[in-house]
């Protein structure tokens, strides 16, 4: 019985955790307006995942691309969409609308404290 209520002591802590990291990972949100990404460029920290929204206010659909992020997706009409990145090495990351190619933006990742670039 004392191996049971153990393993179960050691599974709650393991939730416990895990939870706590998923709630530590950082989200940032774009929008899709006026056939422009705003804000048109985000500033992340390094060596972070980061959840990122993107929400398409637009009458048009469309497409979240990065070559920079490996990264794809359609962001339909008045819907938003989640993607993960990172974590990424301290640089810059270029996305766009890939229905409409002179929609850009930037992510410029920057080096946490006492890291070095």
């Amino acid at each position: 019985m004392l191996g049971r209520t153990a393993a179960i002591a050691l599974l709650s802590t393991a939730m416990a955790t895990s939870s706590t990291r998923l709630a530590a990972e950082p989200v940032q949100s774009i929008a899709i307006r006026n056939q422009q990404f705003v804000p048109e460029q985000l500033v992340l920290p390094s060596g972070v995942k980061v959840k990122l929204t993107i929400a398409n206010e637009d009458a048009l659909p469309a497409e979240f691309e990065s070559y920079d992020l490996s990264r794809e997706i359609i962001v339909p009409v008045n819907h938003a969409v989640t993607v993960f990145v990172g974590p990424l090495s301290a640089g810059q990351y270029e996305f766009f609308n890939d229905f409409n190619p002179v929609m850009r933006g930037t992510i410029i990742v920057k080096p946490r404290n006492g890291e070095r670039n």
